[in-house]
């Protein structure tokens, strides 16, 4: 399974990358493969400011629909729209075409309280 050691975790499967103030989030290989085949991804919180842990969206798969939690508080400022015409990237390419949101951070301390991808392996029993 795929961990990046350079990325932190939620315990609901969602990972971070953070380059300056902006954060890429995504969910984990674990959660791509738990769902299954991903087919539609809603992010309608483009221009929200939400706190950490709150829906940001949701992840349709052919069994089950999944809500996406927030790893940290901050302004959504960018969907990634390809994933419009083939949400089958987050099942592909998790960590890189299937990113699903960019937001400004507002706590750069709020990642401290994330899982480091030892820790995520952990939970996952990996």
């Amino acid at each position: 399974m795929n961990i990046p050691e350079e990325l932190k975790y939620t315990k609901d499967h969602e990972w971070i990358s953070i380059e300056g103030d902006v954060a890429t989030v995504g969910i984990t290989d674990f959660a791509q493969r738990e769902l299954g085949d991903i087919v539609y991804v809603e992010v309608e919180t483009v221009g929200e400011t939400l706190e950490a842990d709150e829906v940001f969206g949701t992840v349709e798969a052919v069994k089950t629909v999944s809500d996406l939690f927030l790893p940290v508080s901050g302004e959504i400022i960018e969907f990634n729209e390809e994933l419009e015409d083939t949400p089958e990237d987050v099942n592909a390419d998790p960590y890189s075409k299937g990113w699903m949101i960019k937001l400004k951070v507002s706590n750069i301390g709020d990642i401290d309280q994330l899982l480091d991808s030892n820790q995520y392996r952990e939970l996952i029993g990996e």
